[in-house]
């Protein structure tokens, strides 16, 4: 696809801007970022936003298990593409501005 052999020991990254695919951790985002929407249009007694709700006090991960929860995930994703919560009542207008485009 790109012209290029393994033997010759490009950069992927330089590949990547040849072809045009847009960066991992931008697709990976725009994909979480989706599933919040989802998440979010769905009604309020529904399993997935009760399970939202629940507050689990001392609950500690594993030895090797990093603090980061999907919440605070989202919202680092949200704060960098300045969105709020508000836009993802809007499918269309939700999916323009999360789309990873390249």
């Amino acid at each position: 696809m790109s012209d290029h052999t393994r033997i010759e020991r490009i950069r992927n990254e330089v590949i990547h801007d040849k072809v045009g695919v847009a960066p991992f951790e931008d697709k990976m985002r725009e994909a979480r970022l989706r599933w919040y929407g989802h998440v979010r249009r769905r009604i309020t007694d529904a399993l997935l936003r009760r399970c939202e709700r629940l507050i689990l006090e001392g609950l500690q991960r594993g030895r090797y298990r990093s603090n980061k929860r999907w919440g605070e995930v989202i919202r680092k994703d949200m704060t960098q593409l300045q969105l709020t919560e508000d836009m993802t009542l809007d499918r269309t207008e939700w999916r323009s501005m999360i789309r990873v485009v390249e």
